[in-house]
């Protein structure tokens, strides 16, 4: 297809995939002004990853030389990975629209006048698989017996039984601090509020009640855990632990599956939906009125199923 539109070959420059990518740090540079430095780090390596594997595959060359057959190399290569490796489409299809958005960015800046190629050419995706929650007789009879959680650090094993009744995210959990964790108050409870890390969304900004095993936890950990306040490693860690002690009800449950525990078990005593929403930091399906529950009743709500 044609790519020297509007300003004409010769008054286009020729910046390539890896000067686009430079291009696109500067333009996106206020959507890191309130990221912590692993959420930076989280952000930029996809984008680096995608520009990398082009890089590899079809060359560094001028974008405004980029023709179809570029493209559909591309798609080629990563059909056959994803064959080989036993991937999903979703992994090049992620590919696709980071060299898309950095290919736009740098075409808008530059006023280069050029036809987004990577557009409408990614891979039909498999059915998104869900993150298994798990049961509540397996949280009650082996997840939960005395000593489980014995051989993981203070820390770590915090976060995690800390998550059990609060179905918080796990990065928002490591990232609570003092000032974030309520112990004396009639309603303990945590804050997830913005802080060195930015929140996912302004829905995410809450308070949760704590009780049961979540409420035993932050007695333990009152300070936080600074350890894992900026650290990527919680999740592995927490997840090789538990598939190493016969912690994972099945080879598909991992940490996050406690977030979807906590849901259904609201589900399951008819909570109303504002509250689980609330609760769980999503947003809702029409206009929020009011500010919401009371802390008092959201206690209320946390000790019926809390474990």
């Amino acid at each position: 297809f044609e790519t020297d539109a509007l300003l004409g070959a010769g008054a286009v420059p020729d910046i390539t995939m890896s000067r686009a990518l430079e291009i696109y740090w500067d333009v996106a540079a206020d959507q890191i002004r309130k990221k912590s430095p692993d959420q930076i780090r989280r952000w930029k390596n996809p984008l680096k990853k995608a520009v990398r594997n082009w890089i590899d595959v079809v060359g560094d060359g001028p974008i405004r030389h980029l023709v179809m057959d570029d493209i559909y190399t591309f798609r080629d290569w990563w059909i056959e990975r994803i064959e080989a490796r036993s991937l999903t489409p979703n992994s090049a299809n992620k590919d696709f629209r980071h060299l898309s958005v950095v290919f736009e960015t740098a075409n808008l800046r530059k006023r280069l006048g050029l036809i987004n190629p990577f557009k409408g050419v990614g891979l039909r995706e498999d059915e998104k698989k869900h993150r298994a929650p798990f049961s509540e007789p397996f949280l009650r009879e082996t997840f939960l017996r005395p000593g489980a959680f014995d051989g993981l650090n203070t820390e770590a094993r915090c976060i995690v039984l800390g998550m059990v009744n609060t179905g918080y995210r796990p990065s928002e959990g490591a990232a609570l601090t003092r000032d974030q964790i309520r112990l004396d108050t009639d309603v303990p409870h945590i804050s997830i509020e913005p802080g060195e890390r930015q929140l996912k969304s302004q829905y995410s900004r809450r308070i949760i009640p704590l009780a049961g095993v979540s409420l035993e936890a932050f007695r333990e950990c009152p300070d936080g855990f600074p350890r894992y306040a900026d650290s990527p490693a919680l999740s592995a860690l927490a997840n090789k632990f538990m598939r190493n002690n016969g912690l994972a009800e099945t080879p598909d449950h991992t940490l996050y599956g406690l977030r979807h525990s906590f849901e259904d078990r609201l589900l399951d005593r008819d909570v109303d939906e504002r509250i689980r929403r609330d609760l769980m930091g999503h947003t809702l399906n029409r206009q929020r009125y009011g500010k919401g529950a009371s802390p008092e009743k959201l206690l209320e709500v946390v000790r019926l199923i809390a474990l």
